[in-house]
């Protein structure tokens, strides 16, 4: 089969994959896709397998998350051609690590029976990594797709989301090596029997337990349209609304989403605040708020409880060219009218919020998408929230995708996971991981549920990335060992 024929079904199979994620969910696709890609690497020389591995990764990528465009373009201000290149580039980007893990995998040339497993060690690894440089994206890594009800959910509370894409990614590899090699096909579907079995026992396992009484939490969706958020016309609308869903569902918490009232903090009206503040026991609200860094003031991108103030987070993980400009990208800002698009940053870790008889770790958007870096706060929180404005993606796949995100987070760290969200999706997720309830999206709506919170620690909460990115390495070094001496 010629190259080109091959990086066309490269490119085909990745977008392929993005069926395997929310709202789809058909967990197999993404399976079934690396085991297409890993045969089309077959008897391929390293150059050819980062062309296949690229073809695969902006397929994947340019369907999965081409919903960068809308922000740029339609919320940004940037012009439809140069939004358009823009994103294109920034998913060729992204291919790029899938291209260098297909690349070391025919580098290394592993026997039939390693290749599985140097297969996993080198994709979870380029995932870790597209998820860690340049502050990161992990955005779409393949271990996502295994939130309930797939079999290998199970790993996740152990080694995380790239413990179940270390094990999909093995499987994938066994499937290839028992359809390709009779005499190795035996053993390889023991193998990945094993892992599909381990999966499921796992799942079985509570690594954390309720604790104190349950609580009633409303969670906000004002449904405001984000290209008149900003606008000072509609300034009462947003306020107006929020207040009206609150005296409508009080409850022991309130929760509002990020950015909820387009003013900072400090310049909202009080009496508007403080008949906020008497709708739940505790009111959190998502607000720009003011501080100073080296001697200067900054805002940050924030949420606080009404009334006390003292009780703040302040969002530490901002998203370059939405809340920071990077450095040597002051340009960009010719070009983007993005409001609000320098923040300060907070503190790298910052302690749970006592709210409402709860110890409660909150995030702010993004954040959730950096699973060890909510291990600190998440140790000693019994709840986790997160507040968010999706609005900026406007209806595409980036608000389910984001919810999968936060339930892979509960998962991971045994702890309900409480989301509001300005457009969507506003939902209340349990510590399995299963969402509870959920708010149709672009709609205005209050959610009310009652949550329990959580305490203990699952593997992960106490050993982050490390063991899977060890087992990683090792399968790496074996595979360098054996080639070394063949």
């Amino acid at each position: 089969m010629r190259r080109s024929v091959r990086a066309v079904l490269a490119l085909v199979a990745g977008a392929l994959a993005v069926g395997g994620f929310a709202p789809f969910g058909l967990f197999v696709l993404p399976l079934l896709a690396l085991a297409a890609l890993l045969w089309l690497l077959e008897a391929q020389t390293p150059r050819s397998a980062a062309l296949i591995g690229f073809a695969f990764g902006l397929g994947g990528f340019l369907a999965g998350v081409s919903w960068v465009n809308v922000s740029l373009s339609q919320f940004g201000g940037m012009p439809l051609p140069l939004s358009l290149l823009a994103t294109v580039l920034f998913c060729a980007y992204l291919a790029l690590f899938p291209a260098a893990v297909c690349a070391a995998q025919r580098m290394l040339r592993p026997s039939a029976l390693l290749s599985p497993w140097l297969f996993a060690a080198l994709w979870v690894g380029g995932e870790w990594l597209r998820g860690t440089v340049f502050t990161g994206f992990p955005w779409l890594a393949s271990g996502y797709a295994h939130t309930p009800p797939s079999p290998l959910a199970g790993y996740v509370p152990v080694f995380g989301v790239h413990g179940a894409g270390f094990a999909a990614a093995a499987m994938a590899g066994l499937l290839v090596v028992a359809l390709q090699r009779r005499i190795a096909a035996r053993s390889a579907m023991l193998w990945a029997g094993a892992l599909l079995l381990t999966g499921v026992l796992l799942s079985r396992v509570g690594w954390t337990e309720a604790s104190g009484r349950a609580l009633t939490v409303s969670l906000l969706q004002g449904n405001i349209e984000q290209s008149m958020k900003w606008a000072p016309e509609r300034l009462p609308d947003s306020m107006s609304a929020y207040l009206e869903l609150a005296r409508a569902w009080p409850a022991d918490l309130v929760v509002l989403p990020e950015t909820a009232i387009p003013l900072p903090y400090h310049e909202i009206d009080a009496g508007w605040l403080a008949a906020l503040r008497a709708t739940g026991r505790d009111v959190l609200m998502g607000a720009v708020t003011v501080g100073e860094v080296d001697g200067r003031p900054r805002y940050f991108n924030s949420a606080l409880a009404v009334g006390d103030d003292g009780k703040r987070y302040s969002k530490a993980h901002l998203v370059p060219f939405g809340e920071f400009t990077p450095p040597l990208f002051a340009w960009t800002l010719q070009i983007l009218s993005i409001p609000m698009s320098d923040f300060g940053r907070g503190a790298a870790v910052q302690p749970p919020l006592e709210l409402a008889g709860e110890r409660v770790a909150v995030n702010i958007c993004y954040e959730d998408v950096f699973g060890e870096e909510l291990i600190a706060a998440a140790r000693d929180a019994t709840l986790l929230v997160n507040v968010s404005n999706t609005a900026w993606f406007g209806e595409s796949w980036a608000q389910p995708q984001h919810l999968q995100i936060a339930q892979m987070r509960a998962l991971e760290l045994g702890r309900p996971m409480l989301r509001a969200t300005n457009t969507g999706m506003t939902a209340a997720i349990q510590p399995d991981g299963r969402v509870s309830a959920v708010l149709p999206p672009f709609m205005r709506a209050a959610l009310r549920v009652s949550v329990q919170g959580h305490t203990g620690r699952t593997p992960f909460m106490r050993w982050g990335n490390a063991p899977v990115l060890l087992l990683a390495l090792l399968v790496v070094i074996a595979a360098a060992v054996q080639r070394k001496r063949n």
